[in-house]
């Protein structure tokens, strides 16, 4: 499985980002899939998760403010509003299948005034 993000870029703080996640294959309707990010210097997080059932649910600091969303089970969305500069970092997507974990490149999101 290979695993491409896109949309990231340099925003000010309050814009808006919608990153996406393509899978090479059809597979987020059967595993669901997650998003992390890495700031510099600091441990990955969990950001955000979709089940394959399509529920959602996200870390204390983003709640309100990005949203995931999916409409065919090759391809998640996560969409950003109300950037803060804690938001940077490069932003990662992952999906476990069975007992093996697929990352992708990661799409780097920056937000400074």
């Amino acid at each position: 499985v290979q695993l491409v993000e896109s949309g990231g870029g340099l925003v000010q703080p309050g814009g808006s980002l919608r990153l996406s996640c393509e899978a090479s294959r059809s597979i987020f309707n059967l595993y669901g899939m997650i998003w992390y990010r890495q700031a510099p210097g600091q441990q990955r997080e969990s950001v955000a998760r979709i089940t394959p059932f399509g529920d959602t649910n996200y870390t204390d600091s983003v709640k309100g403010r990005f949203t995931l969303s999916s409409h065919d089970p090759k391809t998640v969305y996560l969409q950003m509003n109300n950037l803060k500069p804690g938001d940077t970092a490069l932003y990662f997507c992952h999906v476990r299948v069975f007992n093996d974990d697929y990352w992708g490149q990661g799409t780097q999101v920056t937000v400074s005034s």
